[in-house]
């Protein structure tokens, strides 16, 4: 029997994730996901760990009404201010938005961590964007799904491949995952989801997820330790639809929203 083993949200874009015993799946993902977003102070694009990769470092922890971010040494505690001064946005080059200015305090802490100057923002009260894919579904400030979906068997399969060149496994927080199931017998099961239940909650295939750079990054140091795993994907795992990059994992949209929590049985209603 398949079970969620772990769920993961990560509050602001390319900063680390917090572990949750039970979460809210809402339409555009696990309550609070990459609700914040750092961007370039001059023109709104989005900072990621592929730039960035000491992002992965900057730990966040919630208290009411905001955030504590840590890193090497230093804090910030930070109000989240759900609407305010606007500032305009962009992903990838592909999406245009607006974000909520966090204000300077979230920024000069951020720009110092960082080493360039940015700001913090948070999604708009009236934020409406569509992922694309098998179900598009909705999405916050995440590449371009609400979810990502891994399983233990195919991290296990991996890291087979991986130790038979002689390099050294990796843990599964590379890949970033909001959901992680373990139970399916099979690697890759993921890949073949079309439909499925988890706690209150029902899910569609979008898309497999396409890997960039950011599996090579510690994500407990913030720093670029590849080449694997993508080395080891690139001998199996090419996508050659998507110009031949690699992948791990499967993007999801939220179909029907509701609660899911860690042992909760993982139901698949539809398969490709």
């Amino acid at each position: 029997m398949a079970t969620v083993s772990a769920l993961v949200y990560y509050p602001v874009k390319g900063f680390a994730g917090i572990a949750l015993d039970e979460a809210e799946v809402t339409g555009t993902g696990l309550l609070d996901d990459r609700l914040l977003m750092v961007v370039s102070a001059d023109d709104g694009v989005f900072l990621s760990q592929r730039t960035h990769p000491a992002m992965a470092a900057v730990r966040p922890a919630p208290i009411p009404g905001g955030l504590r971010l840590a890193a090497g040494g230093t804090d910030v505690e930070i109000e989240i201010t759900p609407d305010g001064p606007r500032r305009a946005v962009s992903l990838f080059g592909r999406w245009f938005g607006e974000g909520v200015d966090q204000g300077e305090r979230a920024a000069e802490w951020c720009s110092g961590v960082l080493g360039a100057a940015v700001r913090l923002v948070r999604v708009t009260p009236e934020h409406d964007r569509d992922g694309w894919g098998l179900h598009p579904g909705k999405v916050g400030f995440g590449d371009a799904h609400a979810l990502l979906l891994t399983s233990e068997s195919s991290l296990d399969s991996l890291n087979e491949r991986i130790a038979a060149t002689g390099a050294d496994p990796v843990p599964m927080d590379r890949f970033r995952p909001n959901v992680v199931v373990t139970g399916w017998a099979e690697p890759h099961t993921e890949d073949r989801v079309r439909r499925l239940r988890v706690g209150g909650a029902t899910l569609g295939y979008s898309t497999r997820a396409i890997r960039c750079a950011v599996p090579t990054v510690d994500q407990r140091t913030g720093v670029r330790s590849g080449p694997e795993p993508v080395r080891t994907l690139a001998a199996y795992r090419r996508e050659p639809e998507f110009d031949n990059r690699v992948s791990f994992g499967a993007k999801l949209a939220v179909l029907v929203p509701g609660a899911v929590a860690v042992g909760d049985r993982v139901t698949v209603d539809e398969w490709g």
